[in-house]
């Protein structure tokens, strides 16, 4: 699964990048430890232009009698997408883009889990593929949330995990958020292990492992023959 996740970019390369003219979005920090149930930075297509708002990660469906299912959904396998109810809608209709710069995955070794931040090997922003949706409880409380589709590891992931992120080449990411495409075999052929040459891994400090961190020093390389005080 991919259950953390960076954004250590500045607002503003954010609009850059999604060619995004002004977003109700207020403000927007580094994210160094990007947790599930939080408010996560999204990018949708209105019809006319691309768009920047915020969703809780972890999708709801518009049936759920209880929000708290959310903690269930925060991935959506892709091969199974089309066939489950929480995501056969929106992934006809409800398509999203979740930019990051990076995402943790833990390694089992000899002395333990080794968390492992993936990224581009140029550092780049990139987008993994999600799907949104709108929930309405009786008292009119409403919950935008998201869920972040994931395919079979490349061979740079497969030692680390056996899941990994949809990252969609920036070429298709038009067609991921295209409202008036709804046949869902167009877009299967997006939905497969990003080329993995263009990514690298390298080893962070378990610090990352407690949603209470968020700093800097949690993207740095780590060296395991360092002792480390975590907190």
């Amino acid at each position: 699964m991919c259950g953390r996740y960076t954004l250590t970019v500045t607002l503003e390369e954010l609009l850059v990048r999604y060619m995004i003219g002004e977003t109700m979005v207020p403000f927007h920090r580094p994210k160094y430890n990007v947790a599930p149930s939080q408010q996560v930075l999204s990018i949708i297509h209105d019809g006319q232009a691309n768009r920047l708002g915020e969703l809780k990660w972890g999708l709801v469906p518009p049936w759920a009698d209880d929000p708290k299912i959310g903690f269930q959904m925060l991935n959506a396998r892709s091969e199974t997408a089309a066939s489950k109810p929480a995501f056969q809608t929106p992934l006809r209709r409800k398509r999203c883009l979740i930019p990051a710069d990076g995402f943790y995955e833990w390694k089992t070794t000899a002395t333990g889990k080794q968390p492992m931040r993936i990224t581009l090997k140029s550092r780049a922003l990139f987008s993994m593929a999600g799907l949104y949706e709108t929930w309405l409880s009786p008292d009119g409380t409403k919950i935008n949330s998201c869920t972040i589709l994931t395919t079979t590891p490349n061979e740079l992931v497969a030692p680390i995990h056996d899941r990994m992120p949809v990252i969609l080449r920036p070429e298709d990411e038009h067609l991921w958020l295209d409202r008036t495409v709804m046949d869902t075999a167009m877009l299967m052929p997006l939905l497969v292990p990003y080329q993995a040459s263009e990514l690298e891994a390298y080893p962070v400090s378990a610090a990352v492992g407690s949603v209470r961190n968020d700093e800097p020093s949690l993207i740095e390389p780590f060296d395991a023959g360092e002792q480390l005080e975590l907190w």
